[in-house]
């Protein structure tokens, strides 16, 4: 075959392969409906807090599961802290195996036992289990874990894709159930007998709860706050991150693959030679929910990532007493890549801030893409 023929045979897969890119570029939505999260009645948020309720403990033990190589940020971080910061049960974070839990797609965090360190402290089992989304579904020590943990009466709690650890350990099966829109499909295979419900952040089914997308884990701990110590309690906590309500109220029909969102995640991968990296410094006392939802946004734009770094290369504990790992030493981080939660702001606002500023940087599309990776109900004219 002369270099012709095979230059030509060569342009001819590539127009074939760019055509049907373009073709499903074109078949996606063009936005997302403009939807309203339809009202929760009284009788069913009553019977979720009623399926939350403590059942082995006055004070419950709560356990935060993670898989040592990859954990997602936000499902890992934010439960402790709020959970912590409410000061209404033990909370402990625990990791597959020795060492410390790599997050994605930001920050290290060094946990407080292993799964088998937790199983020899506490033969009786945790009064709930709280498990993120992880790089892998099927990691056999952390389903063998899961369905033991369930026979010994923890109810189980599946924040964001971390429903789909809980499908492929059984727990799901026959259930209701829902999780963040991009892995329902994914969740479904796992466990076909579930049943998805729509327009819920998070639904119980006896012992097993999951939620939407990351955002979700903030109202989510609320309610489990107020179903361990009632709704006043969850009220001041609610107040000190920034949150007017945290129903089960949820758009569903917000949060899709559309035609935006993809082109701008291809536009934004394409510019390989437009990246940020921004330096997210780590002190003593930082609020680890911010930080979390800081570090996990910027992390999200396709164009730029976080490090994170400190003065010295010790674990700096958060105001919760999580201890974080620093990426790097820097004293001189430039400050125009530096970000840093503010001190005195609240986490939710937080989140919205950073939002802005992605927005103010890279475009409204960019903060769009980022939101929407978040389950995160903002209303923007991208929407």
């Amino acid at each position: 075959m002369s270099k012709v023929h095979l230059l030509s045979g060569v342009l001819v897969v590539l127009v074939l392969c760019l055509g049907g890119f373009g073709g499903w570029i074109l078949s996606l939505p063009a936005a997302t409906a403009a939807v309203e999260a339809p009202p929760v009645p009284r009788e069913e948020a009553d019977a979720m807090l009623a399926a939350l309720k403590p059942v082995k403990r006055e004070r419950p033990l709560i356990a935060v599961i993670a898989l040592n190589e990859a954990t997602e940020t936000t499902d890992y971080l934010v439960p402790a802290g709020i959970l912590r910061r409410a000061d209404v049960a033990d909370v402990v974070m625990l990791a597959s195996g020795p060492g410390p839990v790599t997050l994605y797609p930001a920050l290290r965090v060094i946990p407080d036992a292993t799964l088998a360190q937790f199983d020899a402290a506490h033969p009786e089992g945790a009064d709930y289990v709280i498990v993120p989304a992880m790089s892998r579904d099927d990691d056999p020590a952390v389903l063998t874990w899961l369905t033991s943990q369930a026979a010994k009466k923890a109810r189980i709690i599946g924040i964001c894709a971390g429903a789909k650890v809980v499908a492929a350990s059984g727990l799901l099966d026959g259930r209701r159930a829902t999780t963040h829109w991009y892995y329902l499909r994914e969740m479904l295979g796992r466990s076909p007998t579930t049943t998805h419900v729509a327009d819920r952040r998070m639904v119980s089914d006896e012992a097993v709860t999951t939620t939407t997308g990351i955002s979700a884990s903030m109202p989510m701990m609320l309610t489990l706050i107020e179903a361990i110590a009632g709704r006043t309690k969850a009220e001041a906590v609610a107040r000190d991150l920034g949150m007017g309500e945290w129903d089960a109220g949820h758009a569903s029909g917000a949060f899709r693959l559309t035609r935006p969102f993809a082109v701008t995640v291809l536009a934004n991968r394409m510019a390989f030679w437009n990246r940020d990296e921004f330096g997210l410094r780590l002190e003593p006392g930082v609020d680890e929910v911010s930080l979390a939802l800081v570090a996990d946004a910027w992390s999200r734009t396709y164009r730029s990532r976080v490090t994170s770094f400190a003065a010295s290369a010790d674990a700096i504990e958060t105001r919760s007493g999580l201890r974080l790992i620093p990426d790097s030493l820097a004293h001189d981080w430039p400050e125009t890549r530096r970000i840093l939660p503010l001190p005195a702001e609240r986490p939710a606002n937080a989140l919205d801030r950073t939002l802005d500023s992605i927005a103010a940087r890279y475009g409204g599309a960019t903060a769009d893409v980022v939101a929407m990776q978040l389950e995160y109900p903002r209303v923007t004219a991208g929407r």
